[in-house]
C-alpha cells in the first residue's frame, strides 16, 4: 500500500493531569482510503480526532511520539502554523451541524470565510467557488440558498453545508465525526453516498467516526475499534466484522438490531386502548403586514389508527412527516389539533381543566433528548417525584421517596442516583431517568419519541430490553416514534408509516418490514444500512 497520509504514534490525552481518555494509541490512514474509528460514547473517538488538530480545551494534555501528516510532524507545529493546516489540509465535519454553524451568518458567508482564509482569490471567483461547492454537495437551488441562514434549512441540508465548509479548503484528509447521527435512513443514505462520490472525485482520504457498525461496514476500508481510550482491534473491515477477535467487538456486533428479529413476533389480539380517528394538526402560514393566514402546513392530515393494550405501535417516517407532532398533539402539548382521541373509553380531546389533568397520568411521554427534557437544577429524585406530586397530591413525601427508589431500581439505576444531577449521568442513564419519570404516575400508554436515536448500539439494546421488560411486567402500551427500522423490528408489534402528514401503510411488523406494499415504505427499507460481511477484494 502507499505511504501513510496520517500516522499517529503513541497518542495519549489526559484531562487535568488525572483522567486518561486516550491511552497510547497508534494507527495510520492511507491516501484515498476510508478509515473508521468505532466504539461507544466516551470511548475517546472524538477526542482522538480533535487532539490530532489540537482543538481540545486548555485543561487537556496531549502527548505523542509523533503525528505525521505526510512528512510533517504536527506535534512540533505552533498554533499559528496549525491554523494553516486546519481546514486546508485536514477538513472536519462536526457532529451537530446546528450548533457548529453560525446562526447569524448566511451559509454562503460561512463557506466564503474558509476560502478567504486559505486562498487569495478575487471576490468574484470566491462567489463562484461557493456556488460550485453547493452544487457539489447537491443543495437544491444553490443560487437562492446561498443567502439562507442555518435555521432555514433541514437537518440533512445543514449537514451538507458542513460538508461544503469542510471541502472548501480542498483537504487531503476529511474527518467526519458521526456525520449521520439522528438523520433519517433515507437522508443518511444520501449523505453517505455524497461523501463517497466526493471522495472519488477529489481523491481525499476519509476518517469516519461512528458507532453505527452497519454504516461502517458499507463505507470503510479499514476499521479500528476503541474501548476506554484504547484500540482493542484494528484491521480490514470485512475481516473485523466477519471474524471479530476481541470480546468487545463481538459485543458491539451482537447488540446490532436486525430487521430479521421481526419474524419472532407472534401476533396476539388484545383489547383496544387508544383510538385515533380523523386527527388533524395544521399550522397557519401568515404573511404580509397584518400577518394574515394565507395557507396551512398540514403537519398531521387526517390520521386514524388503533393501539391495543400491552402492545407497541411504531410510527415511522422521515423528519417533517408529522410523527412527533402527532405524538405531542395526542397529549395536548401542541394546540390547534382536531379529531377524535379515545383512551380506554374516555374521549381526551374534549376534556379541559382538572379532568384533562387527571387523564395525563394515563398517558406520558419520553422525549428524544433526555438532557434537555430535564431541569438541570433539579436532583434526579425530585425530577421523578414531580409528576407524582402534581397528579397524586395525596401521596405523602415519605411515600414519594419510596416510589422514587423503587422506580430507580426498576430502570436499573442505584438508589443513590436520586441525590445527583442529570449532568452527572451518561446519555443512556439519562434516558433511564426519563423512563422512570414517565412510569412514576402509573400510565397506561407511553409515547416514546425517538428514545434511542442518539444512543450507542449496546446502550440502545439495553434501553429496548428495559422497555420490553417493563411492558411485560406492567402491561404498558407504547406509541414508539422512530426512523430506525432496526429498532422497530426489535420492539414493535405493529407499524404505521407516515408520509407528509398521512399514514400511508399500517400492518403487523412482519408484514410491513418483509412485504411492504407502498413505494415509500420500500424506499425506507432499501435505505437501511445492512451489515456488509462480503469481501470486496
Amino acid at each position: 500500500m502507499n505511504r501513510p497520509l496520517l500516522s499517529v504514534e503513541n497518542l495519549s490525552v489526559t484531562f487535568n493531569h488525572q483522567q486518561t481518555v486516550v491511552d497510547a494509541i497508534s494507527f495510520v490512514i492511507y491516501p484515498r482510503e476510508t478509515f473508521a474509528l468505532v466504539g461507544e460514547s466516551g470511548s475517546g473517538k472524538s477526542i482522538t480526532a480533535l487532539s490530532v488538530l489540537r482543538l481540545l480545551p486548555n485543561n487537556a494534555q496531549i502527548q505523542a511520539d509523533a503525528i505525521y501528516l505526510h512528512e510533517d510532524n504536527l506535534i512540533k507545529r505552533t498554533e499559528i502554523e496549525l491554523c494553516k493546516i486546519r481546514g486546508r489540509r485536514i477538513g472536519f465535519i462536526f457532529q451537530d451541524p446546528m450548533s457548529s454553524l453560525n446562526p447569524v451568518m448566511t451559509i454562503g458567508s460561512q463557506i466564503e470565510e474558509v476560502i478567504k482564509i486559505h486562498f487569495a482569490l478575487p471576490r468574484k471567483v470566491v462567489k463562484q467557488r461557493v456556488l460550485e461547492l453547493l452544487h457539489q454537495v447537491e443543495i437544491p437551488e444553490p443560487e437562492q440558498r446561498i443567502n439562507a441562514y442555518p435555521h432555514q434549512l433541514s437537518g440533512g441540508q445543514r449537514q451538507r453545508i458542513m460538508i461544503a465548509i469542510a471541502l472548501a479548503g480542498q483537504p487531503d484528509l476529511l474527518i467526519a465525526d458521526e456525520p449521520t447521527t439522528s438523520l433519517d435512513v433515507t437522508i443518511q443514505a444520501q449523505i453517505l453516498a455524497l461523501l463517497k462520490k466526493i471522495q472519488q472525485q477529489t481523491g481525499m482520504a476519509l476518517w469516519l467516526i461512528s458507532h453505527d457498525l452497519a454504516l461502517v461496514s458499507t463505507m470503510a476500508d479499514r476499521v479500528a475499534v476503541m474501548q476506554h481510550g484504547k484500540l482493542v482491534e484494528t484491521g480490514i473491515t470485512q475481516t473485523i466484522f466477519s471474524h471479530p477477535q476481541h470480546p468487545y467487538t463481538r459485543k458491539l456486533l451482537n447488540a446490532l438490531p436486525s430487521l430479521q428479529s421481526c419474524l419472532a413476533h407472534v401476533p396476539q389480539e388484545k383489547p383496544a386502548l387508544l383510538h385515533v380517528k380523523d386527527f388533524y394538526c395544521y399550522y397557519p402560514i401568515r404573511k404580509g403586514l397584518f400577518k394574515r393566514i394565507v395557507d396551512y402546513v398540514r403537519a398531521v392530515d387526517g390520521v386514524s389508527f388503533t393501539l391495543q393494550q400491552g402492545k407497541t405501535l411504531a410510527l415511522v417516517g422521515e423528519s417533517g412527516c408529522g410523527k412527533t407532532t402527532l405524538g405531542k398533539s395526542l397529549l395536548n402539548l401542541i394546540p390547534g389539533s382536531s379529531g377524535h382521541v379515545t383512551l380506554d373509553g374516555i374521549t381526551l380531546n374534549t376534556l379541559t381543566g382538572e379532568a384533562l389533568r387527571q387523564q395525563r397520568a394515563n398517558i406520558q411521554i419520553i422525549f428524544q433528548d433526555p438532557f434537555s427534557s430535564m431541569n438541570p437544577r433539579m436532583l434526579v429524585g425530585d425530577i421523578i417525584a414531580e409528576g407524582i406530586q402534581a397528579l397524586h397530591p395525596k401521596i405523602s413525601a415519605a411515600e414519594r421517596k419510596v416510589s422514587v427508589h423503587r422506580l430507580l431500581q426498576q430502570v436499573d439505576l442505584p438508589i443513590e442516583s436520586a441525590l445527583r444531577y442529570p449532568h452527572e449521568f451518561s446519555g443512556g442513564q439519562r434516558q433511564r431517568i426519563c423512563i422512570a419519570r414517565a412510569l412514576a404516575v402509573n400510565p397506561k400508554l407511553i409515547v416514546c419519541d425517538e428514545p434511542t436515536s442518539a444512543l450507542d448500539v449496546s446502550v440502545q439494546a439495553q434501553i429496548i430490553q428495559l422497555l420490553k421488560t417493563l411492558q411485560q411486567e406492567k402491561g404498558l402500551s407504547y406509541l414508539f416514534i422512530t426512523h430506525d427500522l432496526g429498532v422497530v423490528a426489535e420492539i414493535a408489534d405493529e407499524v404505521a408509516v407516515m408520509y407528509q402528514g398521512k399514514i400511508i401503510e399500517h400492518g403487523t411488523v412482519e408484514q410491513v418490514l418483509t412485504k411492504p406494499e407502498h413505494a415509500y415504505t420500500q424506499k425506507l427499507l432499501s435505505a437501511v444500512p445492512i451489515l456488509n460481511l462480503k469481501n470486496n477484494n
